[in-house]
């Protein structure tokens, strides 16, 4: 019993504290958007109204996100603008708005595919399967679930995934697909942990509570049993860890789901269950108190608080905790009608066993009463439902209507656009053909042009190896020619000592007495005037004897040459009678003699010819 007094008082503290952060956190936010630009403030006050939805203040929810829509589509920003219109759509369902859901769905769907950004085109789908959720359409709420998710394939966002994910884990509870509560629980948890959104991540633990809880009723296997317990102590963890984050709803369901736990799975005598789930249902009562629509969850823990009471045989307990419980869910302003009628069935059933029978049928009549209410009530959203549903329906075959006209236009102008393009392929395959043609025929031309050139450029090739073949030889003839003159030179040169050595030896016949060396210093001045004359020949006229043998009309002998060199080199009568050791007489003969051969005229002087010839 102490052990049970200081956990309440425990408690207390938690949630005293818990309320003091919840509203200094409050004025921080306050602080916090008057410090920011106009600019800056959306992303903030869209925060601000998921914390308001989720606390159950509706109305605050409604007048953030409309702020926040108003400066983020003054400053062009579609995505938060997007993500402020989910919010709303979020609380038009909660509150069962549907013609603003449907509305505001749409918008929200318009401003994204404007942006064409991935995340506002997610959060845009997931809107769409909020309001298609509401009016109980789960196929849509799959499409769009999935439209969200392959968005977010573009560019991640583990936030609204992790929604995405949580989404479909309720949607697949409706079908108990036991499969897809895990396989949707589990991704939900995975990426809420991504984020710093722990409300999101204790909706999540929840979530996989109620998924073990759904294995452990199909296997009966106690480890899916203690997970139940293990996922919901993480639920309650995060609220008393960060209390200003996590909502009082969602902690507090987290301890409704543990006490009803311990009530449903443990026997009557086991003392240790019974006083966890009394604790738990506790907490939940005291959570839930001033708390926005929080009679729901203090209404079921005061339930579950009464069944103990009756197993104790406490019957004043057991009748006061669900005489409190339906004070709670009678004074609502709008009565949660389900939660109603469990507790009237539960006083008509208890009186019943009590025998005071009066009392039984007051609460069975109460009970039909607020059944028939139901009835009314879900009447009349069936009927918003359908009309809805059915405004939805025709809307989206307009916009089928308008897209297949669309289509069609689209094909027709197709049609149009292909006829158009082959006409003018049919014009441009024309034009290409006339000017390949042209091209061709200009290209042909060149060719020729080309191949002419290099016809003429082989002929002049062709000389010019000619050219050069011919100089070649010319310069071989030229070679060969002063060879042949050095030959002569030779000759005569040769001649003429042969003639002085003969001169010589007839000399010394006659006379005994002769001076040698006269004759030899008289040979070397001979000697050096004939290298000279052979030389300046040479080098001066190089081709005079050729010229010579062409002018003559007979054939020059070697004398006849040799006087002409002497001739052509102005040398005198004397000097050359000594260097051909004749007589001055025979050398006017010799002169004579080749003038005749010569083919000169009596008038034409053959020193001035043999002296002009170059």
């Amino acid at each position: 019993m102490k052990y049970l007094v200081l956990k309440s008082v425990i408690f207390l503290v938690v949630m005293f504290l818990g309320s003091f952060m919840a509203n200094a956190q409050t004025m921080l936010d306050s602080a916090a958007l008057g410090n920011l630009s106009e600019k800056d403030k959306p992303a903030l006050l869209t925060q601000l109204a998921e914390r308001s939805r989720i606390g159950g203040d509706y109305q605050a929810a409604v007048t953030r996100a409309k702020s926040s829509i108003g400066l983020a589509l003054k400053f062009k920003n579609d995505e938060e603008a997007t993500k402020a219109y989910t919010v709303l759509v979020n609380v038009y369902a909660n509150t069962n708005q549907f013609a603003l859901l449907k509305k505001t769905a749409d918008t929200a769907l318009t401003v994204a595919q404007r942006s064409r950004q991935p995340i506002a085109l997610a959060y845009a789908y997931f809107a769409q399967a909020l309001f298609y959720n509401a009016i109980d359409n789960n196929e849509q709420v799959t499409k769009y679930c999935q439209l969200g998710l392959k968005a977010l394939e573009k560019k991640y966002d583990a936030y609204i995934i992790a929604k995405i994910y949580y989404q479909l884990y309720a949607l697949n509870t409706r079908w108990d697909d036991v499969k897809n509560i895990n396989k949707y629980a589990r991704l939900a948890v995975e990426n809420a942990l991504k984020t710093t959104d722990y409300n999101l991540q204790s909706n999540g633990y929840i979530a996989l509570s109620v998924a073990a809880d759904y294995n452990y009723a199909g296997t009966k296997k106690e480890v899916f049993r203690d997970s139940i317990i293990y996922y919901l102590n993480k639920a309650q963890s995060l609220y008393l860890q960060y209390p200003k984050y996590v909502a009082r709803k969602t902690y507090g369901i987290a301890c409704i789901n543990s006490a009803d736990y311990y009530l449903r799975y443990f026997s009557d005598t086991d003392g240790r269950a019974k006083d966890n789930a009394i604790r738990y249902a506790s907490m939940a009562n005291e959570v839930m108190k001033g708390a926005l629509n929080g009679e729901e969850l203090r209404a079921s823990g005061l339930g579950i608080l009464s069944e103990y009471a009756k197993r104790d045989k406490n019957f004043v307990m057991a009748e006061a905790y669900l005489q409190e419980a339906y004070s709670l869910m009678k004074n609502q302003k709008v009565p949660y009608y389900y939660t109603l009628i469990n507790v009237v069935n539960a006083l008509s059933n208890f009186y019943e066993q009590q025998g005071n029978y009066e009392k039984a049928l007051e609460f069975q009549k109460k009970a039909t009463e607020y059944n028939s209410r139901l009835f009314a009530e879900k009447k009349t959203l069936n009927a918003q439902k359908l009309e809805v549903q059915y405004e939805a329906e025709k809307k989206n075959n307009e916009v089928k209507l308008l897209k297949q006209r669309e289509k069609y236009a689209r094909q027709q102008k197709y049609l149009y656009i292909g006829i158009a393009i082959a006409s003018v392929l049919g014009l441009i395959f024309m034009f290409r053909s006339y000017h390949f043609r042209l091209r061709y025929s200009l290209q042909r031309e060149k060719q020729l042009h080309l191949e002419k050139q290099d016809a003429e450029l082989q002929m002049k090739f062709e000389k010019e190896e000619q050219a050069r073949l011919k100089a070649e030889q010319l310069l071989l003839e030229s070679q060969q020619q002063q060879l042949q003159k050095e030959v002569m030179a030779n000759q005569l040169q040769l001649e003429h000592k042969k003639e002085m050595l003969f001169q010589i030896k007839e000399k010394l016949s006659y006379n005994h007495q002769l001076n040698i060396n006269k004759i030899w210093n008289e040979e070397l001045l001979l000697d050096h005037d004939f290298e000279e004359a052979k030389f300046q020949i040479q080098q001066v006229h190089p081709e005079f004897f050729s010229q010579l043998n062409q002018r003559a009309q007979q054939k020059l002998t070697s004398l006849d040459l040799k006087l002409c060199a002497y001739l052509h080199l102005k040398m005198d009568t004397k000097k050359i009678a000594q260097l051909m050791h004749i007589e001055a007489k025979s050398v006017r003969m010799s002169r004579y003699r080749v003038k005749q051969k010569l083919g000169l005229n009596k008038e034409e002087d053959l020193n001035l010819f043999l002296q002009n010839m170059v």
